[in-house]
């Protein structure tokens, strides 16, 4: 230890220490300065959709995905033509007490009694994979539909650009949508979302983007 000591009292040692330090903060800094305009980039474009279930048993959950279908067809008149995320947050608002209508019929027919709650705000999302699109952890602006007690799983897509209206169980997101996506996004955002197993680098950059998000450091509610 007390080498060591001396060893840190030698002119250049310190100047070593002081610039290893020095880029180590300066680098971190620019990863957090640069995942949080992504973050902001990326939650900034799009319009996600919340669907909670009453509960986690198979009953529940199988319901969830009825109520999911339904409010997908009634969306996919509603914000199938839509041209940006404001257009389809200012629809999804026109309509919220027929998402809720929707919703409730739905229960009422597969002859559950449970209540609804619809309403759009800002709600925390963990990273999720559309077929070849994937969106990082933090928080967006979605339509968040709760079923019940909402104490179930939850299920997550995307509203705008419609990543979610053609098939939600194929797993394939439509080449147009992926246009709006692209057309929404900066080129680095765009890069950064779209599974381009070709190129390392964004791969990297969308995991560091995932973990400052997941460790808070970018994180923030509106």
């Amino acid at each position: 230890m007390k080498k060591f000591l001396k060893l840190c009292n030698h002119t250049k040692v310190k100047m070593v220490i002081i610039l290893t330090f020095l880029f180590f903060a300066y680098t971190t800094i620019c990863a957090i300065t640069y995942a949080h305009d992504i973050s902001n980039d990326i939650a900034n474009s799009v319009f996600r959709l919340h669907v909670i279930a009453n509960s986690d048993s198979d009953i529940d959950q199988n319901l969830k995905y009825i109520v999911r279908d339904h409010l997908l067809e009634y969306m996919n008149t509603l914000c199938a033509d839509s041209t940006s995320k404001d257009e389809a947050i200012t629809i999804a608002n026109e309509h919220i007490e027929d998402f809720e209508e929707i919703a409730l019929n739905t229960i009422k027919e597969q002859g559950f009694d449970y209540s609804v709650n619809a309403s759009i705000g800002n709600f925390e999302f963990p990273t999720k994979h559309y077929g070849d699109i994937s969106l990082p952890a933090g928080y967006y602006d979605a339509l968040k539909v709760e079923i019940g007690k909402a104490k179930g799983q939850n299920w997550w897509c995307v509203m705008f650009p419609p990543l979610c209206f053609v098939d939600v169980s194929s797993g394939v997101v439509p080449e147009e949508s992926k246009e709006n996506l692209e057309n929404s996004l900066t080129d680095e955002g765009f890069s950064i979302v779209s599974d381009n197993e070709e190129n390392p680098t964004f791969k990297l950059k969308f995991k560091i983007l995932e973990f400052l998000n997941n460790t808070g450091l970018i994180t923030a509610k509106k």
